[in-house]
């Protein structure tokens, strides 16, 4: 029975072989570091509120460059009570939306691809790698002449963004799926498609998922960079626009904005695993 040449196979541990620690006994401690974990994350945020609520109260640094915590506070308040806010975070959210839909479209086929044809793999990957290697900043010229300076630009870095980590890690992911599982699927004389739905994508969904987060990691972080070169709307031109009027609590409050929600979206992703792949066994 000859075994997938393109599907890396790890060593396995042998039979008699216990694990270096015991599942139960890694069930009952991993509550409690999760806790300590959740707790040892809190005082380098706080440690470095109260020396920007020290350095502002006793003006160690000009407010014009430094505002006060509660002058930021307030302005974050005025511009959500305006509207302003939500706004521009409508307008950032719908075009992270379009960018990282197409992104993933793409980085899921162009992954799947690659994973599963050998001969496709060795026409594109080489161009892929390449084409992975430029920063989203390094296509801004070329795509300003090319689309403008208007949605479409927006939308196509966001796309390049999130596609190169799906792309790669569903390649990544479909490539180290063990032999061992293609082998039984062969005994088992699955079809191609039950090969396929039964074995290859549910032993590489962990990584297609990992991909997944970080393309919307890097869909947010490339809208923000744009945003701040060409845009007249979005959380990215706020922060542009507080800096032309020097206006730094404006600046900080969309920093804050920016970063509270990208942290959330990974969160709802982290949280959206743990569903779609509940089934998986702790630790693999």
């Amino acid at each position: 029975m000859a075994a997938n040449d393109s599907l890396a196979l790890p060593r396995p541990a042998s039979a008699g072989a216990a694990p270096e620690h015991g599942g139960k006994a890694q069930r009952n401690w991993r509550p409690g570091l999760h806790h300590a974990a959740w707790l040892l994350a809190w005082p380098v945020p706080l440690a470095l509120l109260l020396a920007w609520y020290v350095a502002a109260h006793f003006a160690w640094i000009p407010p014009q460059v430094l505002p006060a915590p509660d002058a930021v506070w307030h302005t974050l308040a005025e511009l959500y009570q305006s509207g302003e806010l939500q706004a521009n975070l409508a307008v950032s959210a719908l075009r992270v939306a379009g960018g990282f839909a197409l992104g993933l479209a793409g980085g899921l086929a162009l992954g799947v691809a690659m994973g599963l044809s050998p001969g496709f793999r060795d026409y594109v990957y080489p161009t892929f790698k390449a084409f992975s290697q430029v920063p989203v900043l390094g296509w801004l010229p070329l795509l300003m002449l090319l689309v403008g300076i208007d949605e479409a630009l927006k939308i196509i870095l966001i796309a390049k963004a999130s596609l190169v980590p799906i792309a790669l890690n569903t390649y990544k992911g479909i490539q180290n799926v063990p032999t061992r599982y293609i082998e039984v699927a062969r005994v088992l004389k699955f079809t191609r498609w039950q090969l396929l739905s039964r074995v290859v994508f549910p032993a590489a969904a962990a990584p297609v998922w990992n991909g997944i987060r970080y393309g919307l990691t890097h869909a947010w972080l490339a809208l923000v960079v744009v945003e701040l070169l060409a845009s007249s709307e979005g959380l990215g031109y706020m922060i542009v626009y507080g800096r032309q009027l020097f206006q730094l609590d404006m600046v900080i409050a969309a920093v804050i904005v920016v970063g509270a929600v990208g942290f959330a979206l990974d969160k709802l992703l982290a949280l959206a695993e743990r569903a779609v792949l509940r089934w998986r066994k702790p630790g693999l």
